[in-house]
Order: C-alpha cells, then sequence, then structure tokens
C-alpha cells in the first residue's frame, strides 16, 4: 500500500500530469455546460396559438386557442411572442389586425377593452349622441384633460357689430375619451399621445345645439374646454346650459329641419 501510495503521490506531482488533468478537467466542464446550454435552447415550450382566424375587434375567448410547444430559444428571443394563454383570453385583436389559423399570439396585435376605437360608444344612454370637440396639445393644456374628467365648455364668437361674445356654455360635461388623429385613445400604448378630440355623450338638444354652432363659419365661433379641479371631478353637478344668451345667438343663425311622420301608402280602392 505505501508503494502505491508513493506511486500516486510521484504521478500527481508531476508537472505533466497536472497539466493534462488540468485540460482534461476543463474540456468536461466545457462539455457539460455546452450540453446544458444547448438543452436549455432547444427545451420545448407551451405557448397559445389560434385555433381559427380571429378578425379585428374580436374579443378572444379561451375556445379560440390551443397549446403548442416551441423551443425555449424562440420565446427568449422572438418580440412580443405571447407565452401563456392568461395574457390572451379576454383580450381584443387591434381593429386593423386579423390572426390566422394556427399563428402565435403577439402583444403587439392585442388590445384591451377600454383601447377598442368604438367602446365609449356602447353604452350611452338612450337619447344621447356623441360630440366630438377637436382639440391640440395647446387646448387640452397638454393632456390635461382626461377621460371621466368633468369639465366647462366656454363659448366665443364674433357678433355681426364685430363684438366678442365669450361666456360659460355648458358646465359639469363628461370627458367620454381623449382620442388622436388616428382614432387611438391618447393615454394608450397604440397612440401618438397628441390629442386631437375629445368626445362627451350629450342629450339631442344639446348635441344639435353644439354641432350648429359648429357649423357657422362666419362668426369665428370656438368651443373652449376649461379643466376643473380633482373635487369638481368627485362631485360633480348637473350638466346644463348655463348661458341662454349663448344658446339664443347659436339658434339664430340656424333653424332646426323639422322632421315629419312617415305616412304609408296604400294601394287599396276607396269603399265607395
Amino acid at each position: 500500500m505505501g508503494n502505491i501510495g508513493i506511486s500516486i503521490k510521484r504521478f500527481l506531482g508531476n508537472k505533466n500530469t497536472v497539466t493534462i488533468i488540468g485540460v482534461l478537467a476543463g474540456v468536461v466542464v466545457l462539455y457539460l455546460g455546452y450540453n446544458w446550454r444547448v438543452n436549455q435552447a432547444v427545451e420545448p415550450q407551451s405557448v397559445p396559438f389560434a385555433k381559427m382566424t380571429i378578425a379585428g375587434n374580436t374579443e378572444i375567448t379561451s375556445d379560440m386557442i390551443g397549446s403548442i410547444k416551441v423551443s425555449k430559444n424562440m420565446v427568449d428571443t422572438t418580440r412580443n411572442l405571447v407565452t401563456s394563454a392568461g395574457q390572451v383570453v379576454g383580450k381584443y385583436v387591434k381593429y386593423d389586425t386579423t390572426i390566422p389559423e394556427g399563428a402565435l399570439f403577439y402583444a403587439s396585435q392585442l388590445m384591451t377593452e377600454e383601447e377598442l376605437p368604438n367602446t365609449v360608444i356602447k353604452d350611452i344612454p338612450e337619447g344621447y349622441a356623441v360630440y366630438p370637440l377637436k382639440v391640440d396639445l395647446h387646448s387640452t393644456y397638454g393632456n390635461s384633460i382626461m377621460p371621466k374628467d368633468y369639465i366647462d365648455l366656454y363659448f366665443k364668437a364674433v357678433d355681426d357689430n364685430n363684438y366678442i361674445v365669450f361666456g360659460k356654455f355648458i358646465e359639469s360635461i363628461q370627458v367620454l375619451a381623449v382620442k388622436d388623429s388616428g382614432g387611438h385613445h391618447v393615454f394608450t400604448s397604440s397612440s401618438s399621445g397628441i390629442p386631437s378630440e375629445l368626445l362627451f355623450a350629450v342629450p339631442e338638444d344639446y348635441f344639435l345645439l353644439l354641432k350648429k354652432a359648429g357649423y357657422i363659419r362666419t362668426n369665428s365661433i370656438e368651443i373652449v374646454p376649461v379643466p376643473r379641479n380633482k373635487n369638481y371631478t368627485d362631485k360633480p353637478g348637473e350638466t346644463q346650459i348655463t348661458s341662454e344668451e349663448i344658446k339664443a345667438f347659436i339658434n339664430a343663425k340656424a333653424i332646426d329641419a323639422r322632421q315629419t311622420d312617415v305616412v304609408e301608402e296604400t294601394t287599396e280602392e276607396p269603399i265607395e
């Protein structure tokens, strides 16, 4: 036993032996590390896919999606790839996108219900209409006016004697949405962030009055949005016209097109 121990000691003490063992150990470590990384890269991972063609503006439900395995490397390197069904179900396909049958899902194709272009119109009360007010960054106080805010609308015009008409027109009116020139909601990732219009839901008579004001071009008419503080929104008052003078000014320059009842024609012969 003593001779064997001495031989091993001498063998390990040889510089060439140590070098060879070190090289072999390095090769083994590299080999094991390489195999581990390869296995990690190609290890299958389940991701959702479309079981059918899904058109734009469609809500994605669980029966529309399946699961397929792809390499983990694809998951790690493919931009915006959705990796779980929970990130898909309940979302909507963007209105300018169609997801074909068999395709994987990408975050850039999806949006929430709040981001749908027509979401604010679906739940407006009966007898109300959506009025769009043209705005820009300046008139919205640098995007300070946000959806669900209660604000006031002021009125500006020049009368026939060249006097300026200015005052509060409608108070405590709620902003339904703020949209950009492409119809996207401004405060979402898909928007340019530059406001183009404010949307309001107003009774039919308010809608007619506001639209008539917008069609009067000769008097430099302008509807001016004016934001208020948080308390104004938290405890909103009644939405109402606050100036009969402004209302009369608008109506004096427009005529309502009266609606007539439709009379059904009959082909029956008169009774003698």
